[in-house]
Order: structure tokens, then sequence, then C-alpha cells
């Protein structure tokens, strides 16, 4: 690597992760960027019959249907009506079975964070009665800290049950 590509990396190295913040209640969580596809309203979706709580349905996007969960709902959160400031945000989510989109409905967005690696802090441990898998660190934003939750294992996770589930019979 020649001198002026290692300025480059170092330049990038420096930037940090960015992260989408987002409320919910008085919390504050956060997703990286690079998944966020589009940040849209709440509009009414359709209801998928027996379906968990938290999925409020799916809506057509351009073409996609997009499935909508309720994120205070898959957080085991309380229920609230939604408001004027309440939003969908549609996540590029990963699994065994490829990429596909995903909406989420959160009380507001809040803002963009820029932190870098060494900013974030690992998850303590709770013991087993808490689940923490979907919660990838914990990030220092001056007065208050954001949970940064990884997207894969929390929408996936009612996806890795069922495959379970079906691996058991």
């Amino acid at each position: 690597m020649n001198e002026p590509q290692a300025k480059i990396v170092a330049a990038l190295e420096n930037q940090g992760d960015e992260y989408l913040t987002f409320r919910l209640g008085d919390e504050d969580y956060g997703v990286d960027i690079l998944r966020v596809q589009e940040i849209r309203g709440w509009e009414t979706a359709t209801r998928i019959p027996n379906s968990p709580g938290y999925v409020k349905g799916v809506v057509n996007m351009r073409g996609s249907i997009v499935p909508i969960f309720d994120m205070r709902q898959r957080l085991g959160m309380e229920v609230r009506p939604y408001s004027k400031n309440t939003v969908v945000i549609v996540l590029r989510v990963k699994s065994d079975r490829g990429e596909r989109n995903m909406g989420v409905v959160v009380d507001e967005v809040s803002d963009v964070l820029s932190t870098q690696k060494d900013r974030i802090r690992n998850t303590p441990e709770f013991g087993g009665g808490i689940a923490t898998d979907y919660i990838s660190g914990l990030a220092d934003a001056g007065d208050k800290m954001i949970m940064l939750l990884d997207v894969d294992k929390l929408l996936n996770q009612g996806e890795q049950t069922e495959s379970e589930n079906e691996d058991a019979a």
C-alpha cells in the first residue's frame, strides 16, 4: 500500500461507524446505518392471521411485500398507541435464507450517531434470565448510553426457533 492509500485507509478507520438512533419510551437504541433502507411514517399494515402479536402485518413497498414488526412488543416493552412521531424503519436483514427487508415500528427517530469502535462497550452479563443476544454493544453518547441492536439476531429470532423445532422433529 502506498502512502496516499494508507492515508485514505487511516482516514476511513478514524471515521468509525454510524448508527441510526431511535427512541422507545425513555430508552435510546441504534442500528447500523448501512442496514437502513428507508424511514417512513406509520401506515396500517395488512394483518397476517395467527402471527405473533409483535407482527403488525405486511405492507407493499414498490412491489415488495415487507413484514412490519412492532419493536416495543418485540422487546417485551409496554404497548403504546402510535403517535404522529411513530415511524417505520425499513432494514435489510440477513439470514440463512438470504437478505430481505423488514420494517420495525419505533416511537421516533432521534439522530445519527458516529462513534469509534473503542467507544462501544460489550453488553454486561445479566445471567440467564435476561436475553441480551440481540444487543451488539453499548455506545457512549455523551450523557446517555445507546443500545446497539443486532438486527439479524433480533428479527430472525422467531425464524431460528421455528427451524430448531423443525430439526428436533
